[in-house]
């Protein structure tokens, strides 16, 4: 059994998810203009260049919005957040998602899978079809959650990487985390063999080449957990 070095976070991080935390929790308030970075240094006994970066690092992030010699101020992350925003709001809420951002998450899928299926289904290689069959059956056997939610992500990936567009399958890997708990929370409510299914159906038409078909499907399976009787909010 193999087992992984355990590290500490480091003081910059630390600040980070502190002040994260109290602007998520409402603790600190959208438009508050936050202490200077050495009155924030001296209040959590850190130094100016944790303060300094972290201050950088929450900027990047769309929490926070520098304004030259005026001061740092909540930024409203909703209109400034990155996927860095959306993974931080998940590790504030242990790990889940809001059901806000679920139905965001299902509505973006259907946009870029319907895309990717009106730029290739039609002309789609026997072997390209073969390649994302082999990600169905992995969802088949997988044995695990963890491997069934794999094999579903590389087939929802392989399918936009066939698209040829450069940006479906950039956005998509840049949501791995969170479609990662979306569809393990699938799992846990209706089991492995609920998402085998639904990959597969999408798979025949795929295969077919019928891309109507698989538009079709994409609208209705995502609407199902949006709206219909897979729903996977948590509230």
């Amino acid at each position: 059994m193999e087992f992984q070095k355990i590290s500490s976070p480091s003081l910059r991080e630390l600040f980070v998810e502190q002040l994260q935390h109290m602007i998520l929790s409402g603790k600190l308030k959208i438009g508050e203009k936050l202490p200077s970075e050495r009155q924030l240094a001296e209040m959590m006994q850190v130094s100016r260049a944790v303060v300094n970066g972290g201050i950088s690092d929450l900027e990047k992030m769309g929490f926070v919005h520098v304004k030259a010699r005026s001061g740092t101020y909540v930024a409203d992350y909703r209109r400034k957040g990155t996927i860095e925003t959306l993974l931080a709001i998940m590790k504030y809420n242990g790990g889940s998602l809001r059901n806000e951002e679920i139905r965001s998450i299902f509505e973006v899928r259907i946009a870029l899978d319907t895309l990717a299926a009106r730029l290739c289904v039609d002309s789609l290689s026997d072997e390209q079809i073969d390649i994302l069959y082999e990600k169905v059956c992995e969802m088949k056997d997988a044995q695990k959650m963890s491997e069934a939610v794999q094999a579903a992500f590389e087939f929802q990936h392989e399918f936009a990487l066939m698209s040829n567009n450069a940006l479906i399958p950039l956005i998509i890997q840049s949501f791995k985390s969170p479609i990662f708990a979306m569809w393990e929370r699938y799992c846990a409510l209706y089991g492995l063999e609920a998402l085998y299914e639904n990959n597969y159906k999408m798979w025949t038409y795929i295969a077919n080449r019928d891309t109507e078909g698989v538009i079709k499907w994409v609208e209705s399976s995502m609407k199902n957990c949006i709206e219909g009787n897979q729903q996977i909010y948590y509230e």
